[in-house]
């Protein structure tokens, strides 16, 4: 099976004065801004570092539903926070790290198994075998 989805961007101008939008194929963005000041010097408004973390945590989240649904448990709640690293290097800037931290509730799930849940979907979560990069992850059960 191969399923294609598209984002699209758009950009204007030199890279300190330009500005940019940025859409999905779905709609759910259309035409969001975004610029150097976004990405680097705090401006309010969204930068492709929060998008990809966005991605992340939300590949992250389903695949550790279907592993934990796999071993016999319904999650309740997965939430998960992916914190992008941008670092400065020899070639301009590199995406470094990203840190995953997830908070699950699980009935029935002792820790163990969920840690092992947690771990094999921080490897096997399609967005995570995009980075070359180090992802960390610290995974906790609630409840």
């Amino acid at each position: 099976m191969s399923i294609k989805k598209n984002g699209s961007a758009v950009w204007q101008g030199g890279i300190k004065d330009g500005k940019g939008k940025v859409s999905t194929q779905s709609g759910v963005l259309h035409d969001v801004p975004y610029s150097f000041a976004k990405r680097f010097e705090g401006e309010a408004g969204s930068n492709p570092e929060e998008l990809i973390g966005a991605a992340h945590a939300s590949c992250y989240s389903m695949a550790l539903s279907l592993i934990l649904g796999e071993a016999g448990y319904t999650p309740e709640r997965i939430a998960t926070q992916a914190t992008v690293s941008l670092e400065e290097d020899e070639g301009g800037f590199s995406i470094t790290a990203i840190h995953l931290e997830t908070r699950a509730n699980i009935p029935g799930a002792d820790d163990a198994a969920f840690q092992d849940a947690a771990n094999k979907a921080k490897e096997g979560c399609p967005v995570s075998k995009l980075f070359n990069a180090e992802i960390s992850l610290d995974a906790k059960l609630e409840g």
